[in-house]
């Protein structure tokens, strides 16, 4: 088990978790999203190889269209 903070909010998941398991989890998938690992952004290439770390913090934006 690994703990991070997301937005603040700690929480728990099995590891290895990458980045890419946590927009599925978070059901962000296929949104346009931006994810910051201790204040360094990933690259959405990196998304599925980025595995993340026991107390890792991350922010995670989606962008909102309107008009």
């Amino acid at each position: 088990m690994i703990s991070v903070f997301i937005n603040g909010n700690a929480r728990s998941f099995q590891s290895p978790f990458s980045v890419a398991d946590l927009i599925n989890v978070l059901e962000l998938t296929g949104k346009r999203v931006a994810i910051e690992c201790n204040s360094e952004i990933v690259a959405r290439s990196r998304f599925a190889t980025h595995l993340l770390a026991d107390g890792d913090k991350l922010e995670v934006v989606v962008a909102v269209g309107g008009g």
